[in-house]
């Protein structure tokens, strides 16, 4: 019997969750969020846009008999994955979360946590007057009212405003290699980096050359998976899951 499984992508983990599950039994419908212009597409069938709340999901996953959910969203998209929590909840469906483990703090970093943008641009006048901003696109209008540093934002698709007066755009999509990121924080003369804990290896590697320039680094920290919903770190610990009884 093929069993159908929604995954909520637009992740590295999701795309690799779709191509795993390519060659199995398995129904995979592949959600994304359609906020990049050009996605890269996972295996498998995929659909783009929202389901209008959590009640448009919950009726999506009953008219298309779904028997297991993963979110495998970014783990900054709280919204989604409280949606999912409740369409889950009401209909009785499995969910997993599938969330990449955060960044690890070694020796040598100098890290600000935060626990929002709005905090981080709070904190950003006494730290840095040229910043290079790694928060994606829709994080940019937070320090739209800071006059007094330059803003470097990099980004897949261009910020919609309102942006910093003092603004630049970089629209580039790792994976980026540590002498890459050394090179861009050398030549824009950057004395600070804004991002979020997203985790992941393609995102670690500006990390690396802030610590090796000794570049502060306000790091704005993750909100929580919702309660009650069980969590995987990586694919074989989906395909675990999937295998377990009932």
């Amino acid at each position: 019997m093929t069993r159908h499984l929604l995954i909520l992508g637009g992740t590295t983990e999701g795309r690799a969750l779709a191509a795993e599950l390519a060659s199995t039994t398995y129904r995979v419908t592949s959600s994304l969020a359609g906020r990049v212009a050009q996605p890269r597409l996972p295996a498998g069938e995929v659909r783009i846009g929202g389901f209008g709340g959590p009640e448009g999901l919950a009726d999506w996953l009953r008219a298309e008999r779904v028997d297991a959910v993963v979110d495998a969203t970014h783990p900054f998209a709280a919204g989604i994955s409280h949606n999912a929590a409740l369409a889950a909840a009401a209909t009785g469906v499995p969910l997993l979360v599938l969330r990449r483990p955060g960044f690890t703090r070694v020796d040598g970093d100098h890290w600000l946590p935060v626990p929002s943008l709005a905090a981080a641009a709070d904190l950003l006048p006494r730290r840095g007057e040229r910043v290079f901003l790694t928060i994606g696109r829709q994080g940019v209008a937070a320090f739209a009212h800071l006059d007094g540093a330059h803003f470097l934002a990099r980004s897949i698709d261009p910020p919609e405003p309102p942006v910093p007066p003092s603004f630049e755009v970089l629209l580039d999509r790792g994976p980026f290699t540590v002498q890459g990121e050394e090179a861009l924080l050398r030549k824009h003369d950057i004395d600070v980096l804004v991002t979020k804990d997203s985790g992941g290896a393609a995102t670690a590697p500006k990390l690396t050359a802030a610590r090796g320039l000794r570049l502060p680094v306000i790091i704005v920290e993750r909100p929580p998976v919702p309660d009650g919903v069980p969590v995987a770190p990586d694919v074989a610990g989906v395909m675990r899951w999937l295998e377990e009884p009932g």
